[in-house]
Formats: C-alpha cells, sequence, structure tokens
C-alpha cells in the first residue's frame, strides 16, 4: 500500500470516528431534556457497542452466536406457516415456499397470529417475567437502563418491531407514557429475524448479521439521548398475569400479600425454575377457593383474539402511511418533477454519508440509497445494490449494509402507531403519535451510529 492511500485511509478513518461523536452530539443536541440524560449509562453502553462491533467484525464465533438464536424464531415461524397455509394455502406453502409469502401480510404480520400466544403463555406461567427479570436485571446491572428497556432491547433482535410489542402488551400497558414513548422509539431500529434469510441473498451476510445486536443496543443509547425517562425503582419492575390480577382486585387485602405481589413483579419469586414451577401449583394468599388466573383457555382465546385484531390495525396503518408518502411524491412531482421525498432525503443525507468515512462520490451515491430506504424500505434498496455490492470496497460494504438493516422507514411509523392503538390506552396512544418526528429520527441515528461504529473496524 502506497504512504498515498494510507494516509486517505487513515484520514477517512478519522473521519470515521468524528462521525461517531457527531452522531451522539446530534442525539444530544435534539434531546427532549438534556438535564435527564445520563452519561455514565451513554459511556458504559457505547464503549460496550464498540467491543461487540469488534467481536462481531473480527471472530467468527460471535456470529455464530446471533445466527443460532435467529435460526429459533426461524424455526417458529416455520410452525406459522403450517397454520397460515392450512387455511390460506394459496398464500404460503406449509414450509413457506411453493409459494413463498405472497405479500407483506403474509410475511410479517400473520406469523403475529402464533408467535404473540406462545409469548402470552410464557407470560402466563411466569417463565417469560422470569427471564426478563433476569436478564433485565443484568443488564440494568451493567449498563444502568432500567431492567425492561434493557431486555426489550435483546428482545426485538430476534422478534422485530410488531411482534417484540405484542407480546409485551402487559408491560406496555402499566408503564408510564412516558417509557411507551421510549420504547416506541426503540422499535425503530430492529428486524424480524424471519426476514433476515432474505437479506443475506441480496447484501453481505456478515455484516447483516452484525448490524443485529448492534442496532438494538445503539437504540437504548440513542433513546437515552433523545428522551430521556427517570424511572424510579417502584417503577422498575416486571409485570405479570398474575400480579396484575392481585392489583386490579387486591387493593384492600393485608400488608402480607401486597408484598408478595411485589415480590413476584421484581424477581418473578426467589428460588430460580423451581420456585417458579412451585408458584404454578399455589392459589393466590388470601384468597381461598379462588385461582390466582383466569383460566387458561379464556386467557388463550383472549389472546389470539387480540393477535388477530393487532394484524388488522397494523395493516390498516401501513396502508395509509405509505399511500400518504406516495401522494406526497405526487404533490412534489407536480411542483417539480425531480422532486421526491426520496431526492430530499438523499440531499439530507449526504453529509452523514460523508461522516462514515465515505469519499464524496461514494457518499452520493449512499445518501442517495438511504432516501430510498428510508421511503420505501429495505427491501427496495438492497435489491437495487444485490448485483454490485460485492465489487464494493468492504469499508463501503460494510457501512452500507449496516444502515440499510432495520426497519426505519415512514412505512415503521404506521407499524409502530398501529400496534400502540391496538394495544394501550388513549393517553399513552396519544403521546406516542406526538412523537412522530422523534420516532423517526431515533431510527435514522440508531442506523447512522451502527454503521459508524462497525466501520471503524472494517477497512
Amino acid at each position: 500500500m502506497s504512504s498515498a492511500s494510507s494516509a486517505s485511509s487513515a484520514l477517512l478513518l478519522a473521519v470515521n470516528v468524528l462521525g461517531v461523536l457527531v452522531f451522539l452530539a446530534a442525539g444530544w443536541l435534539l434531546s427532549h431534556d438534556r438535564k435527564k440524560i445520563h452519561w455514565q449509562s451513554v459511556g458504559i453502553l457505547t464503549v460496550l457497542n464498540l467491543v461487540i462491533a469488534w467481536i462481531l467484525t473480527s471472530f467468527s464465533w460471535g456470529r455464530a452466536v446471533v445466527q443460532g438464536a435467529a435460526a429459533g424464531f426461524n424455526e417458529l415461524v416455520s410452525v406459522a406457516w403450517k397454520g397460515i397455509n392450512f387455511a390460506l394455502s394459496n398464500w404460503v406453502g406449509a414450509e413457506g415456499v411453493d409459494p413463498t409469502p405472497v405479500n407483506f401480510i403474509v410475511s410479517a404480520l400473520l406469523p403475529i397470529l402464533l408467535v404473540v400466544p406462545v409469548f402470552d403463555i410464557l407470560t402466563y406461567i411466569g417463565f417469560l417475567p422470569w427471564v426478563i427479570t433476569w436478564i433485565g436485571r443484568g443488564l440494568s446491572f451493567i449498563t444502568r437502563q432500567p431492567k425492561f428497556e434493557t431486555f426489550y432491547s435483546i428482545e426485538m433482535m430476534f422478534l422485530g418491531n410488531t411482534e417484540a410489542l405484542a407480546v409485551s402488551k402487559l408491560q406496555v400497558q402499566k408503564m408510564s407514557p412516558a417509557r411507551n414513548v421510549v420504547i416506541a422509539m426503540m422499535s425503530m431500529s430492529c428486524v424480524t429475524a424471519s426476514i433476515l434469510a432474505a437479506y443475506i441473498q441480496m447484501v453481505p451476510a456478515e455484516f447483516v448479521l452484525t448490524a443485529v445486536p448492534i442496532n438494538c443496543l445503539n437504540a437504548l443509547i440513542v433513546t437515552s439521548l433523545l428522551y430521556p425517562v427517570d424511572v424510579p425503582p417502584e417503577e422498575d419492575v416486571i409485570v405479570t398475569y398474575e400480579n396484575d390480577a392481585d392489583s386490579a382486585d387486591g387493593a384492600g387485602e393485608s400488608e402480607d400479600d401486597g408484598g408478595s405481589a411485589v415480590e413476584t413483579r421484581d424477581g418473578a419469586g426467589s428460588g430460580g425454575l423451581g420456585a417458579l414451577a412451585a408458584k404454578l401449583m399455589t392459589r393466590s394468599p388470601g384468597r381461598t377457593g379462588r385461582p390466582a388466573k383466569e383460566p387458561f383457555f379464556s386467557f388463550l382465546g383472549d389472546s389470539i383474539l387480540g393477535a388477530g385484531k393487532l394484524v388488522l390495525i397494523i395493516t390498516a396503518n401501513v396502508i395509509t402511511f405509505v399511500a400518504l408518502a406516495a401522494l406526497i411524491d405526487k404533490i412534489l412531482g407536480a411542483i417539480w418533477a425531480p422532486l421526491s421525498l426520496e431526492s430530499i432525503l438523499g440531499v439530507v443525507m449526504y453529509v452523514p454519508a460523508l461522516l462514515l468515512g465515505l469519499d464524496t462520490s461514494t457518499s452520493w451515491e449512499v445518501s442517495q440509497l438511504m432516501g430510498l430506504k428510508l421511503v420505501t424500505n429495505e427491501f427496495v434498496a438492497m435489491g437495487q445494490i444485490a448485483d454490485a455490492v460485492t465489487g464494493y470496497t468492504r469499508h463501503h460494504q460494510a457501512v452500507l449494509t449496516v444502515f440499510l438493516t432495520s426497519f426505519a422507514n415512514f412505512g415503521t411509523l404506521g407499524m409502530i402507531i398501529g400496534c400502540f392503538k391496538g394495544l394501550v390506552d388513549k393517553e399513552r396512544n396519544d403521546l406516542v403519535a406526538k412523537n412522530v418526528g422523534r420516532m423517526l429520527l431515533s431510527g435514522i441515528l440508531v442506523s447512522l451510529l451502527s454503521a459508524g461504529i462497525v466501520g471503524i473496524f472494517v477497512w
């Protein structure tokens, strides 16, 4: 390598590092309340993400961990295809092929009809709250973030935004409206594990799999900057169906009973799985003759019905948001033919693309793809580069693939707002709807920060 080439690479690396700092500064500058930002947590998360990016770009075993977890969720989705095929055989094959899912509703939404009840059952028996509590405690201790938010960042790594929200419905219903906004903003920055296989047919698999965990932790960083929320210890709890029932109809009971409920929320009982199994065999204290929870099949019926409503609500919102974006393009095109949301966002994204350590001409090409992805979706943008991406430099491949590997676009806004509309009350839903701009900004910043962090290690 010539000295001139080495100097150029060093300069681009310096610009890439500067870009990461600029993206963090943008989160601070556009913050809802800068005084509430917990800088210790932001610093810990940033260092943690740098370490993870280094491991995932340098060691094959790091990527294998993410790939294994994604494969597990794919197995669950493959079971869903059998049920969908039984009712709608011409929409998808029993194995997910012959035919492959015919449209977005089949590929992304109908599997919710199985995923939601499965995770609701795990919540009903107390296992999912137990997992959330202990993973949440570990991550919360390291990152100084609330327990549920830290677990949600891991949960959405494999489930995707609508699925992760759907299976967390009891938690979001009980959390404060401000924390619901945080969850909505985080949900802009994930993908569904079931479509990772489609991504890696178009762009380099190593960078797709690297982007997934990096995005999820960066979602915690960006939301901590853009919309910091103080969570007091009494609110930093994991809600279960059992203690939800306790809080609804046990307000007048003894001190002992109330303390028991708090223990369930915060630890799902002490003593691990043995205590969990024992808990399933007991009835609620102070309510002799009454089961602690709603009868299982009544509960399961409500879960299935809720999943069905959720699919319809999300579908309606996606159709409307995408159509509105197309209407805006029509209006802009009538003013001046080359004008569109895609072209405007492409110009806006040029400087951020430069800050990813790309040269000027490459930055322009990348910024246009960024604009295309934000207005349409990642599939459209990936499809445009599928035949050419292997000819790009490693750094170009890495930053572009990582940026594209997320659901951050206008259609996702509709999905998330629709999801909250079907899950929470008016107060929580209205606050989420008021922060649509921050949701989109969060998704863009997370994608840029992830691309910048991964780009540091790939040249």
